[in-house]
């Protein structure tokens, strides 16, 4: 499974690097180091909501107190 997280400005202010550390602690936390690659993109061009993050290349707006109920429902549950 691919996850990329924006960390461009827009998304960078509304809290990127905290939805990065918090995805990576998870994928850690649940030993999904080899089945979810994790990684970084700049604008993703839907900057009007929270910070984009796509699975599989399907579009998510995710906030950082909202991370850890998008990981569970978008990522948890379709990798086990």
């Amino acid at each position: 499974m691919k996850v990329v997280v924006c960390i461009g400005s827009s998304c960078h202010i509304k809290g990127s690097r905290q939805v990065v550390e918090q995805l990576q602690n998870l994928i850690e936390t649940n030993n999904l180091n080899e089945s979810v690659d994790l990684s970084g993109t700049f604008c993703m061009g839907n900057c009007q909501k929270g910070v984009c993050v796509t699975v599989d290349e399907v579009l998510y707006s995710v906030k950082p107190e909202t991370v850890e109920e998008f990981f569970n429902t978008e990522i948890l549950a379709k990798v086990k």
